[in-house]
């Protein structure tokens, strides 16, 4: 079975978690280079889901050109 895709609010929440994390003082160097690779992964999930968002907030007018959905 496939893995549950998340979504942008638990992306969000690991985000959060990982900082905090990396604000420990006990973190080693390599923790934090590992925590670090861990939240650009994330941000790069962030990116992408935006992105889809995004693209979903367009309409297709009359003339069968993408517009923005608040575009009057």
């Amino acid at each position: 079975m496939g893995e549950k895709e998340q979504t942008l609010e638990e992306v969000f929440k690991e985000l959060e978690e990982i900082i905090e994390k990396m604000q420990q003082r006990e973190v080693s160097l390599e923790d934090s280079f590992r925590l670090y690779e861990q939240g650009i992964q994330k941000l790069k999930q962030c990116n992408s889901k935006i992105d889809y968002v995004e693209k979903q907030m367009l309409l297709l007018n009359g003339q069968g050109e993408l517009e923005p959905l608040d575009a009057e």
